[in-house]
Order: C-alpha cells, then structure tokens, then sequence
C-alpha cells in the first residue's frame, strides 16, 4: 500500500492578495519539528511524546495514546524531509511516513506526504485504506491549518 498526496503550504502571489500567512522554508521546517518533538500539540494528536536524538537528526520517539503506546524512529534530513518509521506492532502492517519540503517553481512551497506499508497487508487491512487514506489526508490538512495559526499568532 502506498498513499501519496501535497498541500500547497505558499502559492506564487496571481494579484491577489494572501489569503494565508507565508512560510519560510525555515519556518516550516521548526514547525514540522513540533510533530517530531511535541505531536500532542496537534489536533487528533498523541497525549505525550517522550524522544531523545540517538544521533545527529535521528529521534527515538515512545509516543503514548491513552493506553495504547507506539514505538518510532524519525530520521530527518533539515529543511528537506523527514521519516517516521514505526516499530511493528501486532499483526497490522506498520505504515511509513514520509514528509518532504517541495519548491516546484518560484514563489512556491508544497509538502509531499508519502504513507507506505512496510509488509503485506492482510485482506481486512486492505479493506480499510480508503478510511486510512481519508483519515491521513484530513490529519495533514489539520496540521498544516495548525501551523498556519501557529505562523500568525506565535511566529513559529
């Protein structure tokens, strides 16, 4: 299973006036790092994160929601993209993340965002994609609302 799908994050001004706050690449890099560091900040988000960087980039995440607890790896490459790879759990199929920063043209800024199984799913797990997906794509559009407001109110 592979899901792939952007949110344009700044679009080239077309005479319009902005309808969203601009991002540096910077900027959104440090909020990018808040899903690394403090997910439960986000809407739908953990209830605590517990991380450490075991080396330059790489963070070992034990992430907590309610009584169920997941184990992950985020590797990131600064400013481009970064990778959640979680522990398998059980029997479903971990999924992949991958998050990366795009700049198609001038003036442009989008986040690719890339959800792979990392075994084959059972035929009950493939039956669930579509929710998968939708779920994904709505939690993405969440978190980038989030840094949004984030943006105009903080300053990230």
């Amino acid at each position: 299973m592979r899901f792939e799908h952007l949110i344009e994050i700044n679009a080239p001004q077309v005479g319009l006036p902005l309808m969203a706050p601009t991002f540096t690449r910077e900027q959104l890099w440090r909020g990018l790092m808040q899903r690394v560091q403090s997910p439960q900040r986000f809407p739908m988000g953990p209830d605590r994160c517990e991380w450490r960087e075991t080396e330059p980039g790489v963070f070992r995440r034990t992430v907590h929601f309610g009584a169920h607890v997941m184990h992950d790896e985020v590797r990131t490459e600064p400013g481009q993209k970064m990778v959640f790879t979680p522990e398998a759990h059980g029997d479903t199929a971990p999924i992949r993340l991958t998050m990366a920063i795009e700049e198609p043209r001038a003036g442009q800024m989008v986040l690719r965002f890339v959800y792979e199984a990392l075994s084959p799913q059972t035929d009950e797990e493939a039956y669930y994609n579509d929710y998968r997906h939708n779920a994904w794509l709505h939690n993405d559009r969440d978190m980038v609302r989030s840094l949004r407001q984030w943006l105009s109110e903080e300053g990230l």
